[in-house]
């Protein structure tokens, strides 16, 4: 079990996203560290879930319905975790995934295509996915960041992707809001130094979440084509789990050990970046 980090309890963390596969696991993390959580994302009811959990475990949590690209939205979720908690001292911008509408169907284009190409892909969907995974992102940043510089020790985690260094087929819009959340960690970082807001990112591998699974796995729960070699790339031989992230983000965000640490993205990938392949 992962030490508890003493100096963390009775902080106050926000996640957006907080019902997703991983982000659930970092709320439940936090809040047996004893941190105060608060998950933000679209629909109550799988937030208050997470709630449930967390309150049966003796934490502290509260769910607020939020959109991330309405800042009205995010200004009301704000003003109540304010309001029940009294502060903010961490960003969690999880809120983020893909749709079909921004994923060709061939890895690659050979010119005599019966499926969706590139060509074929819905510019509002192509819009959708950019912009939840990295607009969603900046204006988060921005209705928590005046909270964030009033904390002793602010941070902010991103939530980065392994198809930010290499982009990976089907999925460009995806691709190209992860390698955005890359440079714009590095801006943050460097913009906010001086305050003491440190703001870092993680870069899960491959992990099993709702977004993916339909590309991993077919409908009798066996690997397709696609996860293989996904597997056969990444030197551990397995896909993440979702506690394989909790050490990383506790690192970064405990400023004992992590203190000198901003504008960093952290992967945590199984090898899957180092393996050339041969």
């Amino acid at each position: 079990m992962i030490p508890i980090h003493e100096n963390l309890k009775e902080r106050v963390a926000v996640i957006t996203g907080g019902s997703g596969v991983l982000c659930s696991a970092m709320a439940l993390e936090l809040a047996r560290q004893g941190v105060k959580v608060a998950i933000l994302n679209r629909t109550a009811e799988k937030g208050q879930q997470i709630v449930q959990q967390i309150q049966e475990d003796g934490g502290t949590a509260i769910a607020i319905t939020t959109d991330v690209l309405d800042r009205i939205s995010l200004e009301r979720a704000r003003n109540e975790i304010v309001a029940q908690f009294g502060r903010v001292d961490v960003l969690i911008n999880g809120a983020g995934g893909n749709h079909p509408d921004a994923i060709t169907d061939p890895e690659v284009f050979n010119g005599q295509e019966t499926t969706k190409s590139f060509f074929d892909l819905d510019e509002s969907g192509f819009e959708n996915v950019f912009s939840t995974n990295f607009t969603g992102t900046f204006l988060a940043t921005q209705v928590f960041g005046t909270e964030l510089l009033k904390a002793e020790a602010p941070n902010i985690i991103n939530l980065s992707s392994m198809s930010s260094y290499t982009p990976l087929t089907k999925v460009p819009a995806y691709s190209a809001a992860k390698a955005a959340i890359n440079n714009f960690t590095m801006w943050m970082a460097v913009h906010f130094a001086e305050t003491g807001l440190r703001v870092n990112a993680i870069a899960p591998g491959f992990f099993l979440t709702t977004q993916n699974r339909d590309l991993l796995l077919d409908q009798e729960g066996n690997l397709t084509a696609r996860s293989n070699k996904i597997i056969t790339a990444t030197p551990m031989k397995r896909f993440g789990k979702p506690e394989d992230l909790l050490g990383t983000l506790l690192f970064l965000i405990d400023e004992t050990c992590s203190g000198f640490v901003t504008g960093t993205t952290i992967p945590v990938d199984g090898g899957f970046m180092a393996y050339s392949g041969v």
